[in-house]
């Protein structure tokens, strides 16, 4: 019923490493494509149990409120993950060679 936040697991093995040396963006890209498609997926989610919800065919008014607070706490990792990456730009912008 609840499934996990898998995609963003996936970037501690050895596979992410070799993105990194690749020309196709590497593992930031990747993390951050995989918090988009997490943010994507529970707001389908939601969207698909309030209409359920407003047609009469969602049982347990709970499950709406759990996909709710699953979308809430994915766009809060995506922003959260936004602002480390733009700190760590300010941060290395910083740097005088």
């Amino acid at each position: 019923m609840i499934t996990p936040i898998s995609q963003i697991s996936a970037i501690t093995g050895d596979k992410s490493v070799q993105q990194v040396g690749g020309n196709s963006g590497g593992m930031f890209k990747s993390v951050f494509q995989a918090a988009i498609d997490n943010v994507k997926n529970t707001e389908a989610e939601v969207v698909k149990n309030e209409y359920l919800m407003a047609t009469g065919q969602l049982d347990n008014p709970a499950i709406l409120s759990i996909a709710e607070t699953k979308s809430a706490i994915a766009v809060d990792l995506l922003v959260q993950m936004r602002n480390k990456a733009t700190e760590a730009y300010s941060e290395l912008m910083r740097i005088s060679l």
